[in-house]
């Protein structure tokens, strides 16, 4: 459904909003919503299907989800810093769910006579914030070469749902002394989700004050997602296939992809490689081989073809309508088409990172030391310890997969 505002739609959402924190949700009807606005119920209908669509509406376009990727946007370019990123979006959320508490009381306190379309309505709408606040968190970790302790979706939900409770107790209740006032509760949640959330590659437990047996988790990809995430890439576009291609082919970070232009590209019948000079300063081999399939030769493959596709003269590799370098944001976005309809088989969706995570584990898989490895990603060894130790757990099992035939066990095969 558009959210481009008309003015019947608009009036609508107003006069609903003004019934809904006056009367509350569940006592208002769309003829008094209808009549306030001063339009045809049949209209009512025509826009929003029934109440509950009308409801998710009014709560999106009274700033609870809505101006949510606007906002984020632009805290990503400000916020290169985690503790600022994620004190400056719990402090915009709190700010615009702040802007309707009438209406935060009534669907909270109305919430159990609420019909189950109703609530699957609003929790399509908290699952879309969600994912916006993972992307935004999963680009300023990136950032910050870090190391998520369980994944961004999850950090994401638990932040929001945070923010939540907190609007809902300074709403319902006085005089609790749970924290001294906002700025106490925004620096206790900062500080809660850096001990506890994440931590850098290059710290050890030990830095940190607290040991752990677990080793930190690597979510690569199997290869026949990878395969499927290249193959419709392929089906977007030229770009789109050489952006996926460099992402596995490569092991760039986004920050690296944008600063690439056509001159970093250094091909010939016996190579393949890129000069990388965001971050670490280095060259890196674009692999024609990717999870057992290849792709192409050295002189002719998914981003050599791109290329040679271009008109322009922009200097850019990967630039949008315009003829601008693309930015995160903007790879963010391609990734996503990438992977529509795509999930892990733990059932998540794919986010950009894992295609490094992928990368540093394939080559690992395919004989090349941690110190070499160190060299063409721009990580040091210590860094590097969880990616080798996922490359050993995939390696024992392919080695006891193997066992498990005739010729594994030294036994004949006898068919019965």
């Amino acid at each position: 459904m558009s959210r481009t505002p008309s003015s019947t739609r608009q009036r609508l959402i107003n006069a609903a909003l003004e019934l809904f924190t006056s009367q509350g949700v569940t006592e208002t009807t769309t003829r008094q919503i209808a009549e306030l606005a001063q339009v045809n119920e049949v209209t009512l209908f025509r826009q929003f299907g029934n109440k509950q669509g009308l409801l998710l509406a009014v709560i999106e376009d009274s700033a609870v989800f809505t101006r949510l990727s606007e906002s984020l946007r632009v805290q990503v370019q400000k916020s290169s810093r985690l503790d600022q990123a994620l004190k400056n979006y719990a402090g915009d959320r709190l700010k615009v769910l702040e802007e309707i508490p009438e209406l935060l009381r009534s669907v909270v306190g109305e919430a159990g006579r609420y019909t189950l379309e109703n609530r699957r309505a609003l929790g399509r709408g908290v699952t879309l914030a969600n994912l916006e606040v993972a992307r935004y968190l999963a680009t300023v970790i990136d950032r910050e070469n870090l190391h998520p302790r369980i994944s961004v979706e999850k950090l994401a939900s638990l932040l929001n749902e945070m923010l939540f409770g907190f609007l809902v107790i300074e709403l319902t209740s006085e005089f609790h002394e749970l924290w001294d006032d906002r700025e106490d509760f925004l620096e206790s949640l900062v500080e809660l989700f850096l001990h506890g959330g994440v931590s850098p590659h290059e710290v050890t437990t030990e830095s940190k004050g607290y040991s752990t047996d677990e080793p930190q988790k690597v979510a690569d990809l199997p290869a026949s997602l990878v395969h499927s995430i290249l193959q419709q890439a392929k089906k977007r576009g030229l770009r789109e296939y050489a952006f996926v291609y460099v992402l596995f082919g490569a092991g760039l970070t986004l920050s690296e992809v944008v600063a690439l232009e056509r001159s970093h590209q250094i091909c010939d019948e016996h190579q393949h490689l890129l000069q990388v000079t965001q971050g670490a300063v280095r060259q890196v081999p674009v692999n024609q081989w990717i999870m057992g399939k290849r792709y192409g030769s050295y002189t002719r493959n998914p981003l050599t073809q791109w290329l040679k596709s271009r008109k322009d003269n922009q200097v850019g590799m990967f630039v949008n309508e315009t003829g601008e370098p693309l930015s995160e944001e903007e790879l963010r976005a391609v990734w996503q088409g990438c992977t529509s309809g795509l999930l892990t088989p733990e059932g998540q969706p794919l986010f950009v990172e894992q295609a490094r995570q992928t990368w540093c584990v394939e080559m690992l898989m395919r004989g090349i030391d941690l110190e070499d490895l160190s060299i063409l990603s721009g990580w040091d060894c210590t860094q590097l310890q969880s990616y080798a130790r996922r490359a050993r757990e995939k390696a024992a099992l392919e080695r006891a997969i193997k066992l498990d035939s005739p010729k594994g066990t030294g036994i004949a095969e006898h068919k019965t």
